[in-house]
């Protein structure tokens, strides 16, 4: 059974840090790349970072790059998305989410192309 699972989340004022986790399994971890996806009320699903170990590559949108930072452990199949300097309007359910195909910049951001999701983890960042 397919599986991803995110913690981590939690409150926080502006400024502060947060690290979020998205622990895979029932796959082949190393074949997939990961996304961090967010959703606030009322709004859109948006991508926030992906990284593909396999190709060496990451993205990040606009709004976090500078800011926040994401890594990858293969042997404990798990992805970070470490969050600094945060603000009011980072507060959002953030999501992970598997792609079993190679990332490009112009397509990662797209929620449809990602085959496998977790549950997601608030985050909310108070002014």
């Amino acid at each position: 059974e397919v599986q991803l699972v995110e913690s981590g989340g939690g409150l926080v004022q502006a400024g502060g840090s947060l690290r979020l986790s998205c622990a895979a399994s029932g796959f082949t971890f190393g074949d997939y790349a990961i996304g961090w996806f967010r959703q606030a009320p009322g709004k859109e699903r948006e991508g926030v970072s992906c990284i593909s170990s396999r190709h060496g590559r990451t993205y990040y949108a606009d709004s976090v790059k500078g800011r926040f930072t994401i890594s990858s452990d293969n042997a404990k199949n798990t992805v970070y998305l470490q969050m600094n300097s945060l603000k009011p309007e980072d507060t959002a359910v953030y999501f992970c989410a598997a792609l079993d195909i190679l990332p490009r910049s112009w397509s990662w951001s797209s929620p449809h192309l990602y085959d496998y999701w977790g549950q997601g983890t608030q985050v909310t960042v108070s002014s």
